[in-house]
């Protein structure tokens, strides 16, 4: 990984654990890494997957999820979730989104209808959201991409909202064309 990536990497990593702290109203240093993923199991060895902390020896209790995008990062969070009760969160930049073959791999044929219907200057963006869409979703069922996305259709799914993000954060200005989607459900 580049060095910028690193840092960025693990600034984000840091964040969220204090972000998941401040919920729950603990230090961060009583917060230990516990990610889960469908594949490799859960607990503090995995670092890749669902995020998750271990606190006073078993899970925090804390549903979480974070993205990261053209160096922002975004955290969902719901302290003390009652059972099943999952929230997936996505941050995307329209930019790279427009490449020969991405509608085909990645939208159902009712969104590839529904970008056909829009004005071409108005396509980038909402594939973008539709995108971001996607991958809020997949994170919050912990499926990720062994979905195939063109199967998931996420034009009006309940469960799942578009973001309105700020112009600026911090004092900076957020990049052009940045999107955001929310996900929650209980099973």
């Amino acid at each position: 990984m580049a060095a910028t990536l690193r840092l960025e990497f693990l600034a984000s990593r840091l964040a969220q654990q204090d972000f998941a702290a401040t919920l729950l109203g603990v230090p961060a240093s009583k917060l230990k890494a516990a990610y889960e993923c469908p594949d490799c199991g859960s607990g503090p060895d995995i670092a890749h997957g669902r995020p998750g902390y271990v606190l006073d020896g078993g899970p925090a209790p804390l549903a979480l999820s974070a993205s990261r995008s053209s160096g922002w990062v975004l955290f969902a969070a719901i302290a003390h979730p009652g059972p099943g009760l999952r929230v997936g969160v996505d941050l995307e930049n329209a930019a790279g989104k427009e490449f020969v073959g991405f509608d085909d791999v990645a939208l159902t044929a009712r969104e590839r209808r529904h970008l056909d219907a829009l004005e071409p200057g108005r396509r980038a963006q909402e594939r973008t959201r539709l995108w971001a869409r996607k991958e809020a979703w997949l994170k919050m069922t912990g499926e990720g991409l062994r979905v195939a996305p063109d199967s998931l259709e996420v034009l009006e799914r309940p469960g799942l909202w578009d973001l309105q993000l700020p112009a600026s954060a911090d004092g900076r200005d957020l990049p052009a064309g940045l999107l955001a989607a929310l996900a929650v459900t209980s099973r």
